[in-house]
């Protein structure tokens, strides 16, 4: 009987560097050289050549038939720790985990070029593809290190940035500013007047991050989606941006901003409630369209309720208001005047009958005024012709 294996006659870890993850069987194992074990020539002994290693997940993932999390992750060139679970035979190793740190060299350091121009990494422990590490720094995301330096001029103190992540240098030039809101020039309609109401305009907040280390958790996959929990105290955020700059970000006092760098879809299978509870401001570059009743049921209605001491007013700089109801009525009711100014004329054109009902009816013409039926009743106890 076997006497030599994991959990009997002692335990056999390793440090190493991950080579290749292209695993034929696509269960997130890695081939990986480790320290001691394996020479650092890679001519001598070629990455195809090496040992796949299991990944271990964590106890929070099921890790069975595609439940829990996917064991991907490590990249060509990342640093590994784990044991062998044969023992000294050395050729079952398992992952427990990485190891940051801070590179003293580059792939690109290290590239032999062959006579026919072609480059070859000869190296071990780095990544064939030359892809990582990128840098020679902390491995540690920049988003969660934020190396900043604080400088006073003229008695402001001043924070720069010295190693700022790309993606919060465009964060913060890909602001949208001077939205311009809906405004309504003064108007005189007959003996009333509408007040002009500037609705100015507004900025797309900036973002507050402002990271300490260790607070901030980041995590970034290697095409450039990125999320943060942010802890550090009386700046923390949570921020989610997909690689096209798509994303949203909440700020330390619960504000949210969300920015869609293309189209956005919004669908609802049953009723949709929203609870804005101070101002709404809406400024669409382009047209809107708004659909009620697309199933064509009755009691569909498309209702519009303003409370007391408020005004509907719509102003169209250069164009037609049109109100049409296509087989049904329009109805018009005013609690006190209702006013018409007509800078040309007033076209009415009725396909029936038209009456009148008030309590005096007085007519103040400059022009000419015709009136013309082929039958005209006037009723009255007195009547004026003048």
């Amino acid at each position: 009987m076997q006497q030599n294996f994991m959990g009997r006659n002692g335990f056999s870890w390793f440090v190493g560097v991950v080579e290749d993850r292209n695993d034929p069987k696509f269960l997130g194992r890695v081939r990986v050289r480790c320290l001691g074990l394996h020479t650092d020539d890679n001519i001598k002994l070629p990455t195809a050549d090496l040992p796949w290693a299991h990944p271990m997940n964590p106890i929070t993932s099921a890790t069975v038939s595609g439940v829990g999390q996917t064991p991907l992750g490590v990249v060509e060139g990342t640093w590994v720790v784990g044991f062998f679970q044969d023992g000294e035979e050395s050729q079952q190793p398992i992952i427990m985990g990485t190891l940051p740190g801070v590179p003293s060299y580059l792939p690109s350091d290290t590239l032999k070029e062959n006579e026919d121009g072609t480059k070859e990494q000869t190296k071990g422990f780095l990544d064939p593809l030359g892809n990582y590490p990128k840098y020679k720094e902390t491995d540690v995301n920049r988003l969660a290190v934020n190396l900043v330096e604080e400088t006073t001029k003229q008695g402001q103190v001043e924070t720069v940035d010295l190693n700022p992540h790309p993606t919060l240098t465009l964060r913060k030039a890909d602001r949208d500013l001077a939205v311009g809101v809906a405004n309504v020039d003064q108007t005189e309609i007959v003996d009333d007047q509408i007040a002009a109401d500037d609705g100015g305009q507004w900025d797309e907040p900036e973002t507050p991050y402002a990271a300490k280390y260790p607070f901030n958790h980041v995590y970034e996959t290697e095409g450039g989606h990125i999320r943060e929990y942010d802890d550090t105290v009386d700046a923390k955020r949570i921020h989610e941006r997909h690689a096209s700059g798509t994303g949203y970000e909440i700020f330390n006092d619960g504000t949210k901003v969300t920015r869609v760098k293309k189209d956005n879809y919004t669908l609802t299978t049953a009723d949709d409630y929203v609870h804005i509870q101070g101002e709404s401001k809406q400024t669409i570059d382009k047209g809107l369209r708004v659909k009620v009743n697309g199933s064509a049921e009755e009691g569909n209605n498309y209702n519009i309720e303003v409370g007391a001491k408020s005004n509907v007013t719509i102003e169209v700089q250069d164009g037609d208001i049109n109100l049409i109801s296509q087989l049904g009525d329009v109805n018009l009711k005013a609690g006190k005047n209702m006013n018409i100014d007509v800078a040309q004329a007033l076209n009415i054109k009725v396909g029936g009958a038209i009456t009148e009902t008030a309590a005096s009816k007085k007519e103040s013409v400059t022009g000419e005024h015709e009136m013309n039926a082929s039958e005209q009743d006037i009723n009255g106890n007195i009547i004026n012709l003048n």
